[in-house]
């Protein structure tokens, strides 16, 4: 007791001492790094996957691996955070992804290819560490600012990434991908380099009753646990809740489902090079950037949370839906635009919307549940859309489109 009662209170001296500033932005530079790396694989790998002759399901399941390892290992990789300190943690996965894009570097075989984005998704612990290193070194009135400069670093990094994915393009047409797979496995490298050299380990003040909400997080939606506490949440907000996870599940499902379907809407039927590829993802992280990026705030206070949902569902269920009918370049980026401002719009408005079912206590379970909602489509999104390939080029686009379109009429639900 009394040794527990001393560490809290260390905790609370370095705490006070550490350079925040100089850790928040080490944070920053680290998640921002590592999307880079991401967004340069992620829009040439259904590429990839043809190149080594992969059917439309099993390119799918290429894309779905590594969001369904990620689901089942990151709270291993938050718990592991909590007993051994976050620094080991996040030198281990960005080493690990470092590694998996070597192995995509060097893959000549699907299964190589497979199991590398297997691999890559396990590894993939550095985003919940760097946030729960956030909420270390931050109080409550400075932690929605700190997890701002992780949704930064992704925009950032979703812009970047793919723009430097088709400048490798375009220098070295006959092997890319190698190129590719070796630059991000050295941008991994310079992220664990980061960690060591200026990454100071935090302390972490354990206060005696912790709350369900920070034990959720760390919870599998595989756990008995977790469906206990969406259970309870649900309870405390009948209907709405639910309704609320149905339209994240649905909008990130919209998202996910297009994965493999738009690159090989851009090659087959528009003639696309993959560089042109890579600047459609350019274009909508641009927009997503400059909406999250402040103007949404202006947004909501003119008009309100549930208006611009109702707006962003409908922008992003409608340009799902038309961009199989798009026929040049021209239509498709503006279509792209107008979809990525959808999903700008609705998303983060729909979790604000979400903690609002939610008391303070259980705020950690409610983002928990939300947040598990949304990996459970990135996981399944890919391979549905993959099925839909298969009937036809625009089915994916379309039905999935139109089941997008069916999170409008939560906008018109009325509060108790």
């Amino acid at each position: 007791m009394m040794k527990s009662r001393l560490r809290r209170r260390t905790s609370e001296k370095e705490r006070s001492t550490l350079n925040k500033p100089m850790a928040l932005l080490t944070v920053f530079l680290v998640v921002m790094i590592d999307l880079i790396g991401f967004g340069i694989v992620l829009p040439g790998l259904e590429n990839y996957a043809s190149d080594l002759n992969a059917s439309p399901l099993f390119v799918g399941i290429i894309y779905s691996s590594y969001s369904l390892a990620q689901l089942i290992f990151s709270p291993l990789w938050g718990s592991l955070s909590d007993r051994i300190g976050r620094r080991p943690v996040m030198m281990a996965s960005t080493l690990g992804a470092g590694a998996a894009y070597l192995w995509f570097a060097f893959s000549t075989s699907l299964g190589m290819l497979l199991f590398c984005r297997v691999f890559a998704g396990m590894m993939a612990g550095n985003i919940s560490t760097a946030q729960a290193y956030v909420a270390d070194v931050t109080d409550s009135k400075d932690r929605a600012k700190g997890m701002g400069l992780i949704g930064a670093a992704f925009g950032i990094g979703f812009v970047v990434g793919p723009a430097l994915g088709g400048i490798i393009m375009k220098i070295f047409p006959l092997n890319p991908f190698y190129i590719i797979g070796v630059t991000a496995a050295g941008l991994s490298v310079l992220s664990f380099l980061l960690v060591v050299t200026r990454l100071p380990e935090p302390r972490r003040a354990v206060p005696t009753n912790a709350n369900t909400g920070d034990r959720l997080i760390k919870t599998s939606i595989f756990t008995k646990n977790f469906w206990n506490y969406f259970r309870k949440i649900n309870r405390e907000s009948p209907g709405a809740f639910f309704k609320f996870l149905i339209c994240i599940f649905l909008l990130t499902l919209g998202q996910a489902s297009i994965y493999e379907a738009f690159p090989y809407f851009c090659r087959v039927h528009l003639g696309l090079p993959v560089a042109i590829v890579y600047h459609q993802y350019i274009w909508m992280g641009l927009v997503a950037v400059v909406i999250q990026g402040g103007l949404i705030r202006v947004l909501v206070k003119r008009f309100g949370e549930r208006k611009l949902f109702l707006l962003g569902s409908l922008l992003t269920g409608v340009s799902l839906c038309v961009i199989p009918f798009t026929r040049n370049t021209h239509d498709l980026t503006a279509v792209m635009m107008l979809m990525a401002a959808g999903a700008s719009l609705a998303v983060p408005t729909l979790t604000s919307l979400i903690s609002k079912e939610s008391s303070a206590e259980n705020y950690g379970v409610t983002m928990g549940v939300s947040q598990s909602f949304s990996a459970m489509a990135r996981a399944i999104g890919p391979t549905w859309g993959s099925l839909l390939l298969g009937i036809s080029f625009r089915a994916p686009f379309v039905i999935t489109g139109a089941l997008v379109l069916l999170t409008i009429w939560v906008g018109h639900e009325k509060r108790a």
